[in-house]
Order: C-alpha cells, then structure tokens, then sequence
C-alpha cells in the first residue's frame, strides 16, 4: 500500500502531514501527486469527499518551497467557486505549509479591498481567490498574472454552473503559456472537456471513479410526497422533513438540509428553530462573517442543523456529517451526487434521504439515471400518521352515532320549552287576499260574548260595509285597503 512517504513529497510537507494525522494517501491523491510533481498538467475527476485538495496543495507547497514571491505578482492561483471552498483551501494551506515560510492571500467577497491590497503589496507565493474578485483586482491594476508558475481550478463543473466559464477563460488568458494546470472535476460536462482541450498541454488523467457516482457507504432513500392542497403543500412538506428527522432520532446527531431557493433556505431554518431545532441558515445572500460564524459552529458540533442553499454544496470538509436532507430535489442531477458527498466521508457511513413532490419527479428520474440505480423508495411519516389516526376517529364517530341525538334551537329556552302549536289561520283572511291573520282566543275569564253581539256593537259605531267581517280590523273594512284590492284584482 502507497504512504505519504513514497510519494517524493518535501520532508517538512511530510512532517505537516504526520503531524495532521494522515499516513495513506486517498487514490486520487496517489495518483495526481506523482505527475504534478513532474511538472506534468493533471486532470483529476473524483466524486466530492475524496480528498481532492490535498491532491495539488502538497505537491504545490513542495515545488514552491524553493524561490520567492515578488509584490503584485503571486507564484501560484487557486480559483475556488464559492467563498467557502476558498476559505477551506486557505486553511490546508496553513496547514501544510506550517514548517515552512510560505505566504498566501485570499481573494473572496464580503472582505475590505484594503486589507486584500496590503497582502499582494508584500507579495505572496499562494494566492486563493473566486474568479469574480479576482478580476476586481486585476482591473484595479492591483494585480499581475504574469509571474503565475501553477495554475488550479478546483470543482470546474461547479464553476460551469455558476456561470463562471468565461472568467475562467480570461484569467487563463492573462496567465503565461507555459504556466502548470491542476484541473479538478466531479463530472465532465462537454464544455468542461472542451476547457480542457484549449488550455491543458497533454494533461495526465486520474479518474478514480465512474463519473457522478455516490458513495456505497451512504445509504439513499427518497419519500414521495403529495400535499393535500397546493396552498398547503409548503408547510406540510416541512411537517414530513420534521417527522423524517425524530424518526432519524439520536442516529441524526447532525445533518445538512438543502434547499434549491434561498428564500426557502431562510423559511425551513426558522420554521426548524420555531419548532425546538437547532438550525441556522447559509447562502449568498448572507454576509460573509455570518455565514463564517454559521459554518464554524456547524463544524464544531454547537449547531446541530445546517440549512443550505448549493453553495455548501461542494468541497465543504465536516468529517463528521451524519445526515443530508435534500428538502427540494436538486435541478441538476449533478447537485445531488455533490449534496450527499457531504456526509459518509473519511470512509464513514452516511445517509442521504430525499422529498420528492409530484412536480420534481422529473428531475428524480435524470438522478437515478446519472447514478445509474434506483433511489429506494421510503414511507410516507405524514401518511402513516394519517392511517394509524383513523381507527381512533372510526371508534369516535361511532360512540357519537350511539348517543341521542339533540336538535339545535337558536336559544337554550325554546330547546328547554316545547312550542306551542299554531293556531288556526281563519278562512275570511285568506278569501280577503290579506296576508294570514290568527285567532287570538280571549282569556279564560272574560265573559264569552257571541259574534253577532260583536258586530251588531262595532256596526252601530262605525257603519255596516254589507256583513263583510276581517278579523282583526273591526267589522268593515276601511276603504282604502277595499281600493288596493279592487286594483290587485283588476290588475
């Protein structure tokens, strides 16, 4: 088996080594070390977690450890996606290059410009930067390219996603023809090939994987999820994220939640926090100390939950992850293999599970076939909730049909009080076209006087209309309801 020590590396970088606890190198880095330490170009493809960076910083820091940087004119350019892998970078530098008097700067956003001019004044024999920054100092005549010896590009494919191809070829461009070019990839896009053909001279190909494999010590599950009602697809979809992670339970003792959006970063880490989580949120939106802080306490095991956009996605070394939880199937099936490399690596086991709605099913199918195998299928935690509650609902719906059935009233006095049935309505209203009049029956105690005495009274008083009696109005009818009749009827 190939050590460290076989590999013609500089005594104080091997000591570094020893020293960080390291003794047999990864295969991609038995097999890039030896060819970039001969000056050769290296093209190295390797699924994310197999220790790509120590591929070209210890043989970078062995050939560098001889000659000196001169101001604005650095030996050696690392171009790094994301602020994140760049900062990582810098660090196995510092690591590496502890025994020996090496300088580096690192060119990221979110950081004075002030501070970053002060290094490239001294000169450095290291520079680490995003293209985008990069460029920024270059046009403000800080910088020149042309004393660059080895040249890297780490994580291509995720700078053909980010949009970063043409700066990629412009700061080719302002470097010396006969520059060394470590070029490191997951995957081989066609543009990324093409890259390589125009700017490696007869590059030495290390591939120690199929292309966009994941790991087999990370075991993979997808849950397939439909909302009730689309207005409520969002919240019930973080109702399953919560019940995946307490059925995980102390097996869970950290893990990385993706999100495709960052507006979705943002409302699953709060809606994780309202619920007792540990969680806090990390994208490009965020300013860059708060993403360092989130990151630092992610890795030191103070945050237990870290909610991502992609750009955690890729090169990030926490060791120790035990779980992915990809909340939104990724939109490029390349995503996923670099999502779930986060965890089960140094060869530890990992698991990566995966909510898939209907609209994504699309996109689940272009992974299982870039990985070449199908995602096992999980139980929906809200479904069988759902199945176990019904039983208990049945028994109660069934004690509620046994017990009597009670009629509502608008009032608890008409529900304790019968009615009183309706009295009769009187034939002479409805012959009247009136609307329907009742009788009213007098008291028990006065004295019962007939009809005809009634009338006889009234008629002496007021007239007799020819006999015609309206109960209610006396014995005539006034004349100018007889009109309004007279119109309804000839009308």
């Amino acid at each position: 088996m190939t050590k460290f020590t076989d590999l013609n590396l500089n005594p104080k970088v091997l000591k570094a080594v020893e020293e960080a606890g390291y003794e047999t190198p990864t295969p991609i880095q038995a097999g890039a070390i030896p060819p970039a330490l001969e000056g050769k170009d290296v093209l190295g493809i390797a699924q994310t977690g197999t220790g790509k960076t120590a591929s070209f910083t210890l043989p970078m820091i062995t050939l560098l450890a001889r000659g000196r940087a001169r101001a604005r004119m650095p030996r050696s350019l690392v171009l790094c996606p994301t602020r994140e892998l760049a900062a990582q970078v810098a660090e196995n530098f510092d690591t590496y290059t502890k025994h020996l008097k090496l300088t580096k700067a690192l060119l990221i956003g979110g950081v004075s410009f002030k501070e970053q001019d002060k290094l490239i004044d001294k000169g450095v024999d290291v520079l680490i930067a995003t293209p985008g920054r990069l460029l920024d100092h270059f046009e403000r005549g800080k910088l020149l390219l042309t004393g660059v010896q080895i040249m890297v590009v780490d994580e291509a494919d995720r700078m053909l996603d980010m949009g970063f191809i043409p700066d990629i070829e412009r700061i080719f461009s302002l470097t010396p023809f006969t520059r060394q070019t470590l070029f490191f990839s997951a995957t081989m896009a066609p543009e990324i090939e093409r890259i390589t053909n125009t700017f490696l001279s007869a590059p030495e190909r290390v591939e120690v994987a199929r292309q966009a494999t994941t790991g087999e010590n990370i075991a993979q599950g997808v849950v397939m999820f439909k909302g009730s009602r689309k207005d409520r697809e969002a919240s019930e979809k973080r109702k399953v994220l919560r019940h995946i992670i307490d059925a995980e339970g102390d097996k869970c003792t950290n893990a990385i939640v993706f999100c495709n959006r960052k507006v979705d970063v943002d409302i699953v880490a709060k809606s994780l926090k309202k619920y007792g989580y540990d969680a806090a949120p990390i994208h490009g939106d965020l300013d860059q100390s708060q993403r360092t802080r989130t990151l630092d306490g992610f890795r030191d095991g103070t945050l237990r939950f870290l909610v991502a956009s992609d750009v955690a996605a890729r090169g990030l070394d926490v060791p120790s992850v035990s779980h992915v939880f990809n909340f939104d199937v990724p939109s490029h099936a390349e995503d996923y293999v670099h999502r779930i490399g986060r965890t089960g690596r140094a060869g530890r086991d990992g698991k990566a599970i995966m909510i898939c709605v209907p609209r994504d099913e699309r996109n689940l199918a272009d992974i299982e076939r870039l990985v070449q195998r199908e995602i096992p299928r999980l139980d929906n935690p809200l479904a069988a909730q759902k199945a176990s509650a019904e039983p208990v609902k049945a028994a109660e719906t069934t004690e509620q049909e046994d017990k009597p059935k009670r009629s509502r009233s608008r009032s608890r006095k008409n529900d304790e009080a019968p009615q009183p049935e309706k009295p009769p309505v009187t034939e002479a209203a409805n012959d009247a076209g009136d609307a329907p009049v009742q009788d009213k029956k007098a008291p028990s105690e006065e004295p019962k006087r007939s009809s005809r005495s009634r009338s006889s009274s009234r008629g002496k008083a007021g007239g007799d209309r020819g006999g015609n009696k309206v109960v209610g109005l006396g014995d005539h009818t006034p004349e100018f309801i007889g009109l309004s009749f007279k119109e309804r009827s000839t009308g």
